[in-house]
């Protein structure tokens, strides 16, 4: 590893565990894996968390290329990272530095932690190998100020994943034009399609918006709404969905206070979009037009045959176990939005505690935990994945690669409320998601402006 062209990445622990992979990202860039961070790995690969596996998958990747004919020389200097069809950029090195066999230049930080001795064998390594850039790379906020503080000149997070750099420019699900639509196009062309009517509409007289499929178009002085079924380099084809007709859809008795209830609604309710992302602040109605939509597809519609919610929680695979009863008993506690919401929709009913039970029968909902749903495949349900804005990448493509044929995925959350250590908006797995999906012709995403939960919290969401 002598040249010094090529930069030096450090990697901490928590990276090989948020991307076990995270090794076959630096191109032509070398990679150093502390002895630290392989013995962290080695205590957590045995937990009882879904980490484990992360762990577990970033040992075997590092087995795969150190553990053949390398000698203990080899792996010091460095071995080259082998090319795959995914990394075909790869051309650095791998290499285990043996930080427990260093004394650490005075200055140092106390090696009485883990976190210290990587943050002293970045400096040491900054040291040996100067003029040569040493990045250390750590999703730890606290470890990046520590390092910057001990004097490492570089430090980064780990953002491969990350396809926004500002939150704001999200993708919300709908585009609003100024004034009158039809005042500012003309040659459109409109057709029947069975039920539906369908307008084809010259790209020059849109703007510069880089529209999308199953975008909903809306305007600020008239009836009108479209939702996009396709695009050519010249016109855009949208079905005439009308604002007055969204706000008059129903699911289940629920009916939507806004614009943006009805857009999202209508994916709701569309069997033909098979993935459904909310996102929006506190009290917008996320959860409650999520289940609201699942009653009325599985029990009045008979569209499918059940209805399974999960959740993620980061101490879940920790403090479940000690709980009582079933699984599903056992998930009731950090599912309670999701009882406090099937209460909401029959507190005008004679008996509403007995309607709750009743429909929790009649539509077969089942509280799962996002740690056994892999390797399943589910099928003809609704699937509703709450608070999944704290979800990794990797996490969320475990959850949509379990959804079998017939099944409609509704997820939700609040990029403001993560609570995950090392995630932020725009790393979440939610905002991930919505930027990977928005032009897939079975998925909708719609932003919920606004706050209806009740003015307190309306007041609460906007100046707090």
């Amino acid at each position: 590893m002598q040249q010094n062209d090529k930069k030096l990445f450090v990697l901490d622990t928590n990276v090989l565990l948020h991307e076990p992979l995270a090794i076959y990202s630096f191109k032509e860039h070398d990679v150093i894996i502390p002895m630290t961070v392989l013995e962290e790995l080695d205590s957590i690969k045995d937990r009882k968390r879904d980490v484990s596996r992360d762990a577990r998958v970033a040992i075997r990747a590092l087995e795969d290329i150190l553990g053949g004919p390398t000698t203990p020389e080899q792996i010091l200097k460095g071995v080259a990272l082998p090319t795959r069809e995914e990394h075909s950029q790869v051309s650095g090195h791998l290499s285990i530095f043996p930080d427990h066999q260093v004394e650490f230049i005075i200055g140092s930080l106390p090696g009485d932690n883990n976190d210290n001795r990587i943050i002293n064998t970045a400096l040491h390594l900054q040291k040996i190998h100067f003029p040569r850039t040493v990045v250390l790379v750590t999703k730890d906020i606290n470890m990046r100020l520590k390092a910057k503080g001990a004097g490492i000149e570089r430090v980064e997070d780990y953002r491969s994943d990350q396809l926004i750099d500002d939150v704001r420019f999200l993708a919300k699900g709908f585009y609003q034009f100024s004034g009158d639509f039809w005042q500012n196009v003309d040659k459109v062309s409109t057709e029947r399609r069975g039920l539906h009517t369908v307008h084809q509409v010259p790209l020059e007289h849109l703007g510069n918006e880089n529209f999308y499929l199953n975008q909903y178009l809306i305007d600020d002085s008239s009836d009108f709404c479209g939702r996009v079924v396709s695009k050519t380099d010249k016109h855009l084809e949208m079905i005439d969905r009308g604002r007055d007709r969204l706000l008059h859809h129903e699911a289940w008795g629920i009916n939507p206070k806004n614009i943006y209830q009805g857009m999202a609604l209508d994916a709701l309710l569309d069997p033909d979009i098979e993935l459904i992302i909310l996102t929006g602040p506190a009290g917008c109605g996320k959860t409650l037009l999520a289940m609201a939509a699942a009653l009325e597809l599985v029990v009045e519609r008979k569209l499918y045959d059940k209805i399974i919610v999960t959740r993620n929680t980061p101490e879940i695979a920790e403090s479940i176990g000690f709980l009582p009863g079933s699984e599903e008993e056992k998930m009731t506690p950090w599912l309670a939005a999701i009882t406090d919401t099937l209460e909401v929709l029959h507190k005008n009913d004679v008996n509403p505690a007995g309607s709750v039970n009743y429909i929790m029968e009649k539509a077969n909902i089942q509280f799962k935990s996002i740690n056994f749903m892999r390797g399943r495949s589910i099928q003809n349900s609704v699937v509703i994945l709450d608070e999944c804005q704290n979800l990794t990448a990797s996490q969320i493509k475990t959850m949509i690669t379990r959804m079998g044929e017939g099944t409609k995925l509704i997820c939700s959350g609040n990029l403001a409320q993560i609570d995950s250590t090392y995630l932020t908006a725009v790393t979440s797995g939610l905002t991930y998601m919505v930027e990977r999906f928005k032009d897939f012709e079975g998925s909708a995403n719609i932003y919920l402006n606004g706050v209806v939960r009740s003015r307190l919290a309306e007041f609460a969401e906007e100046h707090l």
